[in-house]
C-alpha cells in the first residue's frame, strides 16, 4: 500500500513538473509574442486631436520623424501608436508611410474633426469612414480666355486610374473611393451605445487642402461625391494604407457644420478621441480572440 502511494506521489510531482515547466515556457512565448505584434496606429491632425488619446496610453515612448511625433505605448497590453500627422494632405500621406515603414501596423485610425457637408449630421455627430474620397483631385472644362470659370461643371479625377496622364486619360474621370475595413467598421459599430453626445452614422469622408465656406459649393460636393464631412487628411492617410494593404478606417466628429448653422466647437475633439478610445479597446479584444 505504502509503494502504491508513493507511485502515486511521484507521478503526481512529475506531473506538477511538467506542468511547471509548460507554464514557464508558454509566458516566455507570451512575453516574445508580446514584442511582435503589430501595432494599432491612432491619426491625429493637431495636439487637440491626439494628445488626449496618447494621454490614455501605458508606458508611453515619444519619437520623432521630422515634423511628425509618435506617442508609443500599450493600451491593454497591446501595443497602440498616436501618430500627430500634422494639418493637410502632404503632411498625412508622408506621416502615414514612414509609419507603415517603421512600425508595421496591423490597423490604421484616422481621426479628428471636421465640417459638416449633411445637413441631417449636427456638432457632436460622428461619422464612420465607410468610404475616403479625395474632393481635391478635380480637372476642370475647357475655356478660353475671358471665358470665366466654373467649379460646378469641375470634373472628379482618379489619379491612381493609370500611369499616365490622368488630365487625359477618360478613364480617369471619376472619383477613387477608399473604402473602410469590415473589421474596424464593426468594431466601431459594436460600441456606438457608449457614445452619448450624438449619433454616429457611417458615410462618406471627403479630404481636400481646402477650407470651404461656400454653402452652394459644399452641397455640390455631397451632391457630387455623396460627402458627409470635409477634412484635410482622411484620403491621403486611406490612399497609402492601401498602397501597402493596411487596415483603414476613418472616423471624423462634426465640430461645425455650415449647411445648417452649427458653430465650431473645439471640444469635439476631445469627445471624439473618447469614442475612438473605446472602438481601439473593441477591436484589441476581437484581435485577442
Amino acid at each position: 500500500m505504502f509503494k502504491k502511494a508513493g507511485l502515486i506521489t511521484i507521478m503526481a510531482a512529475l506531473v506538477l513538473s511538467v506542468l511547471a515547466g509548460w507554464n514557464a515556457i508558454s509566458e516566455k512565448e507570451m512575453v516574445a509574442h508580446a514584442k511582435n505584434k503589430r501595432p494599432i496606429i491612432i491619426q491625429g491632425p493637431m495636439p487637440i486631436e491626439a494628445e488626449n488619446f496618447a494621454k490614455r496610453l501605458d508606458n508611453v515612448k515619444v519619437e520623432k520623424s521630422g515634423t511628425f511625433v509618435f506617442y508609443k505605448g500599450t493600451l491593454n497590453g497591446y501595443p497602440v501608436i498616436v501618430a500627430k500627422t500634422g494639418k493637410g494632405m502632404e503632411n498625412t500621406a508622408a506621416a502615414t508611410a514612414i509609419a507603415i515603414e517603421k512600425y508595421k501596423p496591423a490597423a490604421i485610425i484616422n481621426q479628428g474633426t471636421s465640417g459638416g457637408h449633411d445637413a441631417d449630421l449636427n456638432v457632436y455627430d460622428i461619422v464612420l469612414g465607410k468610404r475616403t474620397v479625395n474632393l481635391g483631385a478635380l480637372k476642370t472644362t475647357s475655356k478660353l480666355e475671358n471665358e470665366g470659370i466654373d467649379p460646378t461643371t469641375w470634373i472628379p479625377m482618379d489619379l491612381m486610374a493609370s500611369e499616365g496622364s490622368a488630365g487625359e486619360d477618360p478613364n480617369a474621370e471619376k472619383a477613387r473611393y477608399y473604402e473602410g475595413d469590415a473589421e474596424l467598421l464593426a468594431a466601431a459599430n459594436a460600441v456606438k451605445n457608449t457614445y452619448k453626445k450624438g449619433k454616429i452614422v457611417e458615410g462618406t469622408i471627403g479630404s481636400a487642402d481646402v477650407w470651404n465656406n461656400e454653402v452652394d459649393r459644399i452641397n455640390w460636393f455631397h451632391e457630387k461625391f455623396g460627402s458627409s464631412v470635409e477634412e484635410m487628411e482622411g484620403a491621403a492617410a486611406a490612399q497609402m494604407a492601401k498602397g501597402y494593404d493596411v487596415p483603414f478606417l476613418g472616423i471624423r466628429i462634426l465640430s461645425n457644420n455650415k449647411v445648417n448653422g452649427g458653430k465650431y466647437d473645439p471640444n469635439t475633439a476631445a469627445a471624439n478621441q473618447e469614442y475612438v478610445y473605446e472602438v481601439v479597446k473593441k477591436y484589441i479584444a476581437e484581435k485577442k480572440k
